[in-house]
């Protein structure tokens, strides 16, 4: 099982907390530069004048076509992974009833899992399409990550306003293990 990235959407629907655990790059594929990082002599070669022609077209009259930082992609990236996860729960509740809840999604190429507190937190983790339901998984987030290193930590604050997220070195370090011991 591999799990691709974790999200933590609090009750303002802002993303408090998110973390990938493989690089876009290996998500998204092999590019032309990724023969650049680990070359043999004849890869080398054939990779330059594809680094030259991606160069090209990243580039009009010198300036970079998108110039926004990893963490305003990673942000649009909450905000996709959110608008995603709401829109799905509503047409649950409206096409089920109140009594049915939205727990995975599968496309063919993730699996989304969900999990929401009663105090409206959202926890959604990104896996491979084979990994069976993570509930109980966001459930032990929850309880012993989040309430133990979080909630109960006097330091941390009570609400992130304005997108403030959460910095908590044990609750990243109990995740991260937590997290790797899945996989």
């Amino acid at each position: 099982m591999v799990v691709f990235s974790f999200f933590i959407f609090d009750r303002h629907t802002e993303c408090i907390y998110s973390r990938s655990w493989l690089p876009p790059s290996v998500m998204e594929g092999p590019t032309p530069s990724a023969a650049v990082l680990t070359p043999t002599p004849s890869s080398a070669i054939t990779a330059i004048p594809d680094l030259e022609r991606e160069h090209e077209r990243n580039n009009q009259g010198g300036r970079p076509r998108d110039r926004r930082s990893k963490a305003a992609k990673a942000g649009d990236d909450a905000k996709l992974i959110f608008g995603t996860v709401f829109s799905l729960r509503n047409m649950v509740r409206k096409l089920g009833g109140d009594d049915d809840a939205f727990i995975t999604y599968r496309t063919g190429q993730y699996k989304l899992h969900y999990y929401e507190t009663v105090s409206n937190l959202r926890f959604v983790m990104l896996t491979d399409t084979a990994a069976p339901s993570m509930r109980n998984v966001l459930h032990q987030v929850y309880i012993n990550l989040w309430v133990e290193y979080v909630v109960k930590n006097p330091l941390s604050p009570v609400e992130h306003k304005g997108g403030d997220g959460v910095k908590n070195e044990l609750f990243e370090l109990g995740l991260d293990q937590f997290i790797r011991g899945l996989m």
